[in-house]
C-alpha cells in the first residue's frame, strides 16, 4: 500500500472510531465505488461523509467531490472531514461543507420544510 493511501485508511479509521464512541455505532468505512463512488464512511443514513489527510487543503475540489458522492448516495447531506495539523483526534479536525448544505443541515435539525425550488435558484 502507498504512503498516501496509507494516511488516507488511518484517517477514514480514525473517524468511524471517533463516530463509533460518539454513538454512531453503525459507522464503518465503505469500499471504494470507482465513477459512482458514495464517499469513505458509511452507516450513516442520508449523509456522505468524504475524510481528507492532506498537507495541502483544496476545500472547492473537496466539497465538490462530496457532493457528486452525496447525489451517488442519494443522501441528503455531503461533508468534508478533514485532517487538523497538530492534531491526531478527529474530534479537534475540521467538518467542511457549502452554505447550501449547512442551510439544508439547519433544517433537517430544525424540522423545516425544504424552501420552494423557485425561491433557492439562483
Amino acid at each position: 500500500m502507498s504512503r498516501s493511501k496509507a494516511k488516507g485508511t488511518a484517517a477514514e479509521t480514525a473517524v468511524v472510531r471517533f463516530l463509533q464512541a460518539a454513538g454512531f455505532a453503525q459507522a464503518e468505512r465503505r469500499t471504494l465505488g470507482g465513477t459512482q463512488d458514495r464517499g469513505d464512511i458509511a452507516g450513516i443514513p442520508g449523509v456522505v461523509i468524504e475524510v481528507k489527510n492532506c498537507a495541502r487543503q483544496e476545500l472547492p475540489a473537496w466539497v465538490a467531490e462530496a457532493e457528486l458522492e452525496r447525489d451517488n448516495d442519494g443522501a441528503s447531506l455531503g461533508v468534508v472531514w478533514h485532517k487538523r495539523r497538530g492534531t491526531t483526534d478527529p474530534g479537534r479536525w475540521f467538518v467542511t461543507m457549502s452554505g447550501d448544505q449547512f442551510a439544508q443541515l439547519l433544517r433537517e435539525q430544525q424540522g423545516l420544510p425544504a424552501p420552494a425550488a423557485e425561491a433557492v435558484e439562483r
